[in-house]
């Protein structure tokens, strides 16, 4: 059902460590309006749509948001590869640090990991339409 290009939509290329900006990134990965919500939000939504056209849409619209889920892995994975123990030390990195060191995982800047409550999936149009407007408007 999905073809994946093995390159990113759009090419990534940080050079410098910055963990403070990696732990503020990382809630666009698993953040309740991160990447990783929409993706399951609009792939989820698709079964209920009735009609085609905007079934369609919406597989389009989450496999669009996969890719953005790996561009942004691949930023906090840059930001973060290369990190003294000194930066980590001294950044607001070093709680996700203890736990998961440069790996990336699904959470919140907060901490609060990934949690499908953070999407809605009703299987009514309107419902469903309207949570993703409030969900992209959220994310901006």
């Amino acid at each position: 059902m999905f073809i994946y290009d093995k390159k990113l939509e759009y090419p990534v290329k940080i050079c410098n460590s910055n963990p403070k900006l990696a732990s503020i990134i990382i809630s666009q990965y698993g953040g309740p309006d991160g990447e990783l919500s929409a993706s399951l939000r609009y792939l989820s939504q698709r079964y209920s749509m009735p009609y085609p056209e905007l079934k369609g849409l919406l597989t389009d619209i989450g496999t669009e948001e996969l890719g953005h889920l790996e561009m942004v892995a691949t930023i906090v994975h840059q930001l973060t590869r290369n990190l003294t123990d000194e930066q980590v030390e001294n950044s607001a990195f070093a709680p996700y640090f203890v736990d998961h060191t440069a790996g990336i995982y699904p959470t919140a800047a907060s901490g609060f990991p990934w949690s499908a409550a953070s999407i809605g999936v009703k299987g009514d149009v309107i419902c469903d339409l309207t949570e993703d407007l409030a969900a992209d408007a959220a994310s901006m």
